[in-house]
């Protein structure tokens, strides 16, 4: 099964809110067994990107990830970070590499 990426682009307008959506995120992203494998910011090689800062999580599967966005304990994060970026997510299902045909 592929694994699932929830990948945000934030443009901060608030650090503090930020700092308190991050210190409730936290703990259900750890608890969701997701991997935070970026939290930078991209560097543009084509096109326009939104935001000043990339996250980027690994789920073990689109499904996992889906769960801990509607999570309770997400949820409750939700709004700080709604209210302190505008922000964009999406999640998207990772490439597994079909078997070579013999």
């Amino acid at each position: 099964m592929p694994k699932g990426y929830v990948i945000l682009t934030e443009a901060i307008r608030d650090h503090d809110g930020m700092a308190a959506y991050s210190k409730l995120s936290g703990p259900s992203i750890a608890q969701a067994g997701a991997k935070v494998l970026a939290v930078a910011e991209p560097q543009v090689l084509e096109g326009d990107w939104h935001g000043h800062r990339t996250v980027v999580l690994e789920f073990e599967s689109v499904e996992a990830a889906q769960t801990w966005y509607e999570s309770e304990d997400y949820q409750k994060a939700l709004p700080l970070r709604q209210a302190a970026a505008e922000c964009t997510a999406v999640i998207v299902e990772g490439f597994e590499r079909p078997a070579p045909v013999r």
